[in-house]
């Protein structure tokens, strides 16, 4: 079957599907006045909602909360103009107000994952030039060592002691009349954000997000919404990924705001607190990361709660096998299940699973979104690769960030003439629907072929004992590379190794089977549920691994 002209072109480039979309010409749009003129004509619908108190901020309440919350970080704190203000905390809905609230001044935010520990706090809050500080109290025993201004989002602990450190309180910080705020000139152009990410290399550097990159995001992420309708009846996102992450921040909160949407905040993952908010904010849109999505497809049918309302399930930050997803669908019968794919280089996005009854493959990270190409490099010849040919993929358009900050080398390294090289392995089919293979640099080089070990661990899934697993390279004397696997197994499993490595055996060329299995009580893996496999084979070469994961 030959690709489509309009999806695939002469000069092998690939195109989105779906219908073009408009994006603001206008120079001086920031997010948040993008935001208000999308939203002011639904006032008193509900913008925001905590799971675990009910409480709920209208349209209205967040639009008069943000200039409040502006002003305060500008008179109480000095926050202005191109000042880096850091958030260190758990989802809450003050978490994006405050977010909205530094863009509005036209200074930048950087967020932080709250598990980090003290020098990696350190080392952001440095490198991004931080000044003032946003956390909770429990945090305090982290954030007292960057001795800078802090906000509190909640009252302070008992035993809190500041150390002569100014301290501010959210209700404080809103102490203003917001009608006194003057939103400073901010240029679509101007940084929003400095996310964190080890884009194709280990090391973290700042990824530069601009105002237009939030904008064009939020745009063209929920452009299918458009054909699925909505009107006065609006779509219920549920968002338990963290708000520190970039598929939390841009694609679940901004995005969804600005589409009139409401947003149910979850300070934590919990299965049963998840069905607990599906059910009673009637959800209708519910973002995933793997982990979750492997423990919906072992979930079995949902009988305790009413899941009704769920319409759509999109799965994101990481790979999903097609067999999840088959599983998924059969414990939510009544819900679209779709997979997307995004970077924190690409402000979240880059492909989506159609909505609303568009044909879609299981496994397949859906097609490119509005605006935005791609390109397939062979990673040996560096030539283009038409469909159904892996090799490196590559995306231009207008969420693609900047460049990491103060990291020019870096910076050339990852973007050529606009288009963001990912680093991940992947094709596109002749319908242009988009495949991820792996990282390049995470591949099992065995006897001279290429072994993807997201392909086995999607192999490994599908057993139905098999809770989750992880499949790294071993070094051999004769292959230089075998895979092995590391295996969560469920409470009454009775598989032995050569068991899982018979179930794998009998599905893969020979250079694919596993050397080894060992069973282990959990998998690393990040806030976004990306595996850590990179320190996983940083510890198996130390031999520490066993020991680490067992503890």
């Amino acid at each position: 079957m030959a690709p489509s002209t309009s999806i695939y072109g002469p000069d092998c480039i690939y195109h989105s599907p779906r219908p073009p979309v408009h994006f603001p010409t206008d120079p001086n749009l920031s997010i948040l006045s993008f935001l208000s003129a999308a939203v002011s004509g639904h006032p008193r619908r509900i913008a925001l909602a905590d799971s675990d108190t009910g409480e709920t901020l209208s349209f209205s309440d967040l639009l008069s909360l943000i200039p409040r919350a502006a002003l305060g970080l500008s008179r109480r704190l000095g926050v202005t103009r191109n000042s880096v203000v850091l958030i260190f905390a758990p989802n809450s809905i003050d978490f994006p107000v405050c977010f909205l609230a530094i863009t509005a001044l036209g200074a930048i935010a950087t967020t932080v994952n709250p598990l980090y520990t003290i020098p990696e706090l350190s080392k952001q809050a440095q490198d991004s030039g931080a000044s003032v500080v946003i956390t909770i109290p429990d945090l305090w025993p982290k954030v007292r060592n960057l001795n800078l201004p802090t906000i509190f989002l909640s009252p302070p602990i008992p035993s809190f002691d500041s150390d002569s450190i100014p301290i501010t309180f959210f209700s404080d910080l809103i102490a203003h009349d917001g009608s006194e705020f003057i939103p400073p000139p901010i240029h679509q152009t101007d940084i929003a954000a400095l996310l964190y990410s080890s884009g194709t290399t280990g090391v973290s550097k700042g990824v530069i997000l601009t105002h237009r990159n939030f904008i064009c995001t939020a745009i063209a992420a929920t452009a299918d919404q458009e054909e699925g309708g909505g009107g006065e009846t609006p779509n219920v996102f549920l968002c338990f990924v963290p708000l520190f992450h970039i598929l939390g921040l841009s694609v679940i909160a901004y995005a969804q705001l600005w589409r009139g949407n409401s947003v149910v905040i979850m300070r934590r993952y919990e299965m049963e607190r998840m069905l607990r908010s599906i059910e009673r904010f009637k959800v209708t849109h519910l973002y995933l990361v793997p982990p979750v999505m492997i423990a919906l497809a072992k979930q079995g049918e949902i009988t305790e709660y009413d899941v009704s309302s769920l319409r759509n399930l999109a799965a994101g930050a990481a790979p999903l096998g097609k067999d999840v997803m088959e599983e998924v669908a059969k414990v939510l019968p009544k819900a679209e299940i779709v997979q997307g794919y995004g970077l924190t280089e690409s402000c979240g996005i880059v492909s989506l699973g159609y909505s609303f009854g568009k044909a879609q493959q299981f496994g397949s990270a859906g097609y490119l979104i509005p605006g935005v190409e791609g390109k397939v490099v062979c990673v040996d010849t560096l030539q283009l690769l038409p469909p159904n040919q892996v090799g490196e993929l590559c995306f231009r358009g207008p969420n693609i960030m900047q460049g990491y900050f103060k990291n020019s080398q870096a910076t050339n390294l990852t973007l050529d003439d606009g288009w963001l090289h990912t680093g991940d392995l992947g094709y596109f089919d002749d319908n242009g629907q988009l495949f991820v293979v792996d990282r390049i640099k995470e591949l099992i080089k065995c006897k001279g072929f290429q072994v993807a070990p997201a392909e086995l661990e999607g192999l490994l899934l599908s057993h139905p004992e098999i809770l989750d697993a992880v499949v790294i390279p071993f070094p051999d004397d004769q292959a230089g590379e075998v895979p092995i696997a590391y295996v969560v197994c469920s409470a009454q499993c009775l598989l032995t190794e050569e068991d899982v490595q018979k179930f794998i055996f009998d599905q893969v060329a020979p250079y694919k089977r596993l050397r080894r299995v060992t069973f282990v009580k959990s998998v690393p893996k990040s806030a976004s549920g990306k595996i850590l496999r990179r320190e996983l084979i940083a510890e198996v070469k130390a031999n520490l691994y066993k020991n680490v994961i067992t503890t």
